[in-house]
């Protein structure tokens, strides 16, 4: 594994980004489908998700929630690491940070991802951030080394697993025995998930990691039986991704007689708008059409363990200190300055056509 070099000075939060106004939103989600093809008609559908919530996506004000949070852990673990955030479609974009960081002096830093997946869009986009970001800021770039992939880090389990009770615990008190879990994580396209992993290993790194983080969830809160479902999907109909949806497997659940469920967004690190639009939104409003009883449990990010998490990551590094993990699905290490953390593990696949 890639080890951090005794200049390291900082750590870098690299995240998706989200609009912060209104007129921003429009130009964000052309950032994020560059390339891509989609009609503009769609960009102004998934507009309308933004808006409904003032034209203000959660996660910048949430990551700098991690980000105070995080501060304060390294203080108190004596670590003279200052936190810069840098985003790949919105503002502070990471080209931006990245030149800043070199203009402070730094010379090398440990790049913390808010996905803790493998797979393309969970770990080689964010090298691929990591590359762009160094070329735009030419031969003074610092040198910058990817944290591991964490979805079966301890701490990330625990806080899960309280947030399942916790959740638990909203239900009507007459409809908390027959509860159903249900684990979601962000849908992507099939073709993408089986060109996740070394071949040899199988591929579907992605929804590997995603059930074994479930199965860990669950057996943290004393469940044996569990769904593990997929939300957010985007993309031309045709395309396989993914399946099932959250809202297609309420309406399967409600036909088994089930009459109450506990959704964990097992995906995700923060509240991201797919989270409280898909699953505070559209699935909550589909629970009480079918007089289900709905809660959902929360996101690690604001739970004080998250950031002790990341301290952690950090201590891998820095200290040579035993990495923890409590799955048996593949994970994989560091990467410096954007390589590939394993040849070919997270692959972009081939587009229909290419």
């Amino acid at each position: 594994m890639v080890r951090a070099t005794s200049s390291t000075a900082a750590v870098l939060l690299l995240s998706f980004g989200g609009p912060e106004r209104p007129e921003d939103v429009l130009p964000f989600l052309e950032n994020v489908t560059r390339g891509r093809g989609v009609p503009r008609a769609r960009l102004e559908e998934v507009a309308q998700h933004y808006l409904h919530f003032g034209g203000v996506s959660p996660i910048n004000a949430l990551n700098r929630d991690i980000i105070a949070a995080l501060e304060a852990e390294l203080s108190a673990a004596g670590r003279d690491l200052p936190v810069y955030f840098g985003n790949r479609n919105w503002y502070p974009m990471v080209e931006d940070t990245v030149a800043r960081m070199a203009a402070d002096g730094v010379e090398s830093a440990l790049v913390f991802a808010t996905s803790a997946w493998g797979g393309y869009s969970g770990c080689l986009q964010y090298h691929e951030d990591i590359v762009r970001a160094r070329a735009a800021c030419g031969s003074g770039a610092p040198q910058l080394l990817k944290l591991r992939q964490y979805f079966d880090h301890p701490l990330l389990i625990e806080a899960f697993a309280d947030a399942i009770g916790a959740a638990r615990a909203q239900l009507p008190e007459q409809r908390r025995d027959g509860a159903r879990l249900v684990f979601t994580a962000h849908s992507i396209p099939v073709s993408a998930d089986v060109a996740a992993g070394p071949p040899d290993a199988g591929g579907r790194l992605y929804s590997r990691q995603v059930a074994e983080a479930a199965r860990l969830c669950a057996a943290a809160t004393g469940y044996t039986d569990y769904d593990v479902v997929w939300q957010s999907r985007s993309g031309p109909p045709h395309i396989p991704w993914l399946e099932p949806d959250i809202v297609d497997h309420l309406e399967v659940l409600s036909a088994k007689g089930i009459e109450s469920v506990i959704v964990c967004p097992v995906g995700f690190v923060s509240d991201h708008l797919e989270v409280i639009w898909d699953l505070d939104n559209e699935a909550k409003q589909k629970a009480a059409e079918l007089d289900m009883a709905f809660a959902r449990a929360a996101t690690p990010g604001t739970d004080p363990r998250f950031a002790q998490l990341v301290v952690e990551l950090i201590g891998e590094q820095l200290d040579g200190v035993e990495p923890r993990r409590l799955g048996e699905v593949p994970g994989y290490g560091c990467a410096l300055d954007g390589a590939p953390c394993v040849f070919g593990c997270c692959a972009l696949p081939q587009r229909p056509g290419r």
